[in-house]
């Protein structure tokens, strides 16, 4: 997926990406989703996505295996993995502790390093995966996931609006007509870059940044840091990569020494944190006034900062676990711990 090693160059064209997609038969099988709804219910103690249901279904149209919300074995301790591609590539919900405005469950894609943004929620990742569908249809498709999406998908994308709106580019459609997405994102800003347009490139991703499109993500950054090394302007590369680091690494969408290495930072970020989840950095957050719940989800963000960067997720997962607990959160304990 664009950006999460890196930029790719580039914004093919709605044709070359959709011909890389086989056809596929018409063929649904509907399954049952009790066992991630009361997962999500019972274990993440939130409530289920309306449509979790008809995006399980979805998926695994498109040929991905379903698999159990509890095997978590080696995977960030906040998703709840829907589905696993041919690559072994999972898609899954992430479970903020506390989630940030707007983002309370979004689609993720997993990797070792942390998480790659995939929608906002549900509804709107169905809404790009009918678009795209629609799409292919103009090469020669068929409607397998819309008879997937079942009653979500006639509410969510009436087909053939795509080819109504004669948009020439499905990334401007999604843009325009579904919502904002970092892969796409990039995508047009690298389009613009292949144009010779510059300035246009900057500010799109300057605009990618703002603030409350992705909140809680730093991905949005490390891109800008990207792009501004790319035209020349390494001062503000490096603030640019200063400001991804205080967002969780594992939202990077890259490795963290690749981000670090373009913020100047050799290990200093790493040994000062390594020193704040000490019993000696506990205590001196706590001399310095700070609440004690603070200190422990302060703690629990630096653990999973740390498991980020070489993805050992697992060797930390009882302590921050009960840096939760002590935090207040018994029901996110519980949830991080939990596996098949």
């Amino acid at each position: 997926r664009a950006g999460v090693v890196g930029i790719v160059h580039g914004g093919p064209t709605l044709t070359s990406r959709l011909r890389s997609f086989p056809p596929r038969p018409l063929h649904v099988r509907c399954f049952s989703s009790s066992g991630h709804i009361s997962f999500i219910k019972d274990v993440a103690c939130t409530q289920p996505p309306e449509h979790l249901h008809e995006l399980l279904n979805v998926l695994q149209t498109k040929g991905e295996t379903i698999v159990s919300p509890g095997a978590r074995q080696g995977l960030i301790p906040l998703v709840i993995p829907l589905s696993e591609n041919s690559s072994g590539t999972v898609t899954a919900l992430l479970r903020w502790p506390t989630a940030p405005p707007g983002m309370e469950m979004p689609v993720v894609e997993v990797h070792k390093h942390g998480v790659w943004l995939l929608a906002k929620n549900v509804n709107q990742y169905i809404h790009r995966i009918l678009v795209e569908e629609d799409a292919l249809n103009r090469e020669g498709g068929d409607d397998v996931l819309f008879a997937a999406s079942l009653e979500a998908g006639k509410k969510l994308y009436n087909k053939g609006d795509i080819a109504e709106s004669q948009t020439p580019n499905l990334d401007v459609y999604l843009l325009k007509k579904v919502g904002l997405f970092p892969d796409v994102l990039e995508r047009k800003v690298m389009r613009h870059f292949d144009d010779g347009d510059h300035v246009s490139a900057l500010v799109t991703g300057e605009f990618y940044t703002k603030k409350d499109l992705f909140p809680g993500f730093a991905r949005p950054y490390v891109f800008n840091s990207k792009i501004l090394l790319k035209v020349g302007r390494v001062s503000e590369a490096k603030d640019a990569a200063r400001v991804a680091l205080k967002s969780p690494w594992w939202t990077l969408g890259c490795p963290y020494l690749e981000v670090a290495d373009m913020a100047h930072w050799e290990d200093e970020q790493i040994e000062y944190i390594k020193e704040k989840v000490t019993e000696e950095g506990r205590q001196e957050d706590l001399k310095k006034g700070k609440e004690p719940i603070q200190v422990a989800l302060d703690e629990a963000a630096f653990l999973l900062d740390l498991a980020s960067i070489e993805g050992s997720w697992d060797e930390s997962l009882e302590r921050v676990a009960e840096c939760y607990k002590e935090a207040g959160l018994d029901e996110i304990a519980r949830f991080v711990m939990y596996r098949d």
